[in-house]
């Protein structure tokens, strides 16, 4: 009769004391998230925020020009708030120069926050953000592309990592009907980001911008979506009056339910 081979001797305590010490270290060596400040946002991202050594993907929900303004508005409000320190500079690479300097500092992006560089083709952009990212000098690296393929990304992704330099790249629409984040990546985080109406004021005249912010993908968490004021000028975002309202309502109904 055949006889079994004996299982693996368990792990012992001070072994598994070794593997947590060496996980603690781990995490503890990674740099920190930096969080939106806006809870119901915070809450479902993974990280609790943008991890500051990863690769970020921004595209707008749809080729119009009013959503292309959103998803721009929305990176450079992510850069102003990791540039915040007037010591600090961002790099700002891409092939086609459109951006609206009075539009960047209205959400916290001054023209003397940013480095520019244009290229012709995506290709040089990358290699250009990439540079940047080692370079390690920088507080954040954005770069415009209209075609990043996997392996593209990855390299973004391990320049980001090994910088631990946050890395956005916002990935411009090649066709009407294809979502430029419908390839493959090894992001961290890829947006969506659309206009919506903004609120009705009681008098006449223009209210705070607000967009759809979906959250397309992230590492070891879920897919969300929601609405939210476009950012101020010092790039934050802020849930809606009427939804920060709902909540304080909810959380009272829940406190005398209690």
């Amino acid at each position: 009769m055949p006889t079994l081979s004996s299982f693996p001797d368990r792990p012992r305590a001070d072994q598994l004391a070794a593997l947590r010490a060496g996980l603690a270290h781990s995490n503890s060596a990674r740099s920190p998230a930096m969080p939106f400040g806006v809870s119901a946002l915070d809450e479902r991202l993974a990280s609790h925020g943008l991890d500051s050594a990863g690769l970020h993907e921004i595209a707008a929900a749809s080729a119009t020009l009013s959503d292309d303004a959103a998803a721009t508005l929305f990176t450079a409000g992510i850069a102003a708030r990791f540039a915040a320190d007037p010591q600090l500079s961002i790099f700002w690479a891409l092939t086609q120069f459109d951006l609206y300097a009075p539009g960047l500092e209205q959400v916290g992006l001054g023209p003397d926050k940013v480095f520019y560089a244009q290229a012709q083709k995506d290709n040089i952009v990358l290699a250009m953000a990439e540079d940047a990212l080692r370079d390690g000098s920088l507080t954040c690296v954005i770069a415009e592309v209209r075609q990043a393929d996997q392996t593209a990304t990855r390299r973004l992704q391990l320049a980001a990592s090994d910088s631990r330099t946050p890395m956005l790249l916002y990935r411009r629409h090649r066709a009407r009907e294809r979502c430029p984040l419908s390839g493959l990546s090894s992001a961290m985080t890829r947006w969506r980001i659309g206009c919506l109406p903004s609120a009705r004021l009681a008098h006449p005249g223009v209210g705070r911008a607000r967009w759809s912010v979906e959250l397309v993908r992230q590492r070891n968490g879920n897919p969300f979506s929601l609405e939210l004021d476009a950012c101020d000028d010092k790039g934050r975002l802020a849930l809606p009056a009427a939804a920060r309202h709902r909540a304080a309502s909810a959380a009272g109904a829940d406190s005398q339910a209690a």
